[in-house]
């Protein structure tokens, strides 16, 4: 550690009651344990109270059984074991929740996000009026589908955060648990972590940090399960696909009377009406389509309004190394 992270965690100790690094794990086995040891070294020169929450999203492979072991042989980690894979986001909301210290840090198990940059994040959280830090990097390694499909989803964050903020965004997060208030009752499957945090602060910053290649194995996050993510993103927390079918229904509109005025001043002039199946059938095509596609997106929302009738979870866990009983235990 350099003398510029001494100088940083010595600063963090002195402002901070506690530290909790939460990390959703799924597919991780391999490296679990060198990450937990990476953290530890930084965080114990930072303070002398913090936890690491490790929440296992139904992984197939040992990650829960590592876990566990972890947890029993070292009282700074807690281990939550998901009834099933609810989603990155989903895990994050329920390792949050359990968080049981000043400040909350949400980073990937890949080892991407390197351990020893999170003394940057805190550095700034404790040395501004920030409520809320996000890691950035400029060189992400990631393949060209993961880079386009984060493209689009920060287009889709940008309708809902808002320009300034969604330049910053990112898995790798410090934040104040004062924040965490402002989405302690919100319920249902679909999550998006920094859509509830803009919901408790407006003051966000950002610190570059490193982004090294993946430990071990690939990402879970596939360009589909991301243009999902999309999807929920843009219909379960803003009005604006709503707003785009008005759009295009009123320009469906203008279009058909131009339409319209065409037929009936051809009428006055020539006499006679506009011939051939052609123009009637692109016609129809085009406000059948501009139809389907406002009912699709009334459809998506009257989706997401059936999941909440039904109460949907955004978790279940199965058990939690932390000593509470949560067989039944819902988010």
């Amino acid at each position: 550690m350099n003398n510029l992270t001494n100088s940083s965690a010595k600063s963090i100790a002195r402002d901070q009651a506690g530290i909790s690094v939460v990390i959703p794990v799924y597919r991780s086995a391999a490296i679990i344990e060198k990450l937990v040891a990476r953290l530890e070294v930084i965080l114990q020169a930072i303070t002398l109270e913090f936890e690491i929450v490790l929440v296992n999203d139904c992984s197939p492979d040992q990650s829960w059984t590592i876990i566990s072991k972890l947890a029993a042989d070292d009282p700074h980690v807690r281990g939550i074991n998901l009834m099933r894979n609810f989603g990155q986001h989903n895990a994050l909301l329920c390792g949050i929740r359990a968080a049981r210290f000043d400040v909350i840090v949400t980073m990937d198990d890949d080892l991407q996000h390197p351990p020893e940059e999170v003394s940057k994040l805190l550095a700034l959280l404790t040395g501004t009026d920030c409520d809320l830090v996000y890691g950035t990097s400029e060189h992400k390694q990631h393949g060209v589908a993961r880079n386009l499909a984060v493209f689009i989803t920060r287009l889709a964050l940008r309708t809902v955060m808002g320009a300034d903020v969604v330049e910053r965004v990112s898995a790798f997060r410090a934040f104040k648990s004062d924040i965490v208030p402002a989405f302690r009752n919100y319920e249902g499957p679909f999550v998006s972590i920094d859509v509830l945090l803009s919901w408790g602060t407006n003051k966000v910053g950002a610190v570059q940090v490193r982004h090294e290649p993946r430990a071990e194995g690939s990402s879970g996050y596939t360009l589909r399960k991301l243009m999902t993510y999309t999807l929920n993103l843009v219909t379960g927390f803003t009005p604006l696909p709503l707003r785009l079918a008005s759009v295009i229904g009123l320009a469906s509109s203008a279009i058909g009377i131009v339409v319209l005025c065409y037929v009936l001043i051809r009428y006055v002039l020539h006499g006679d009406t506009v011939p051939g199946f052609p123009f009637l059938a692109s016609i129809i095509a085009l406000f059948s389509g501009a139809q389907l596609f406002a009912i699709g997106i009334i459809g998506e929302y009257l989706a997401r309004m059936h999941f909440r009738t039904m109460q949907m979870p955004s978790y279940v866990v199965r058990d939690d190394t932390g000593g509470n009983s949560a067989m039944d235990r819902r988010g």
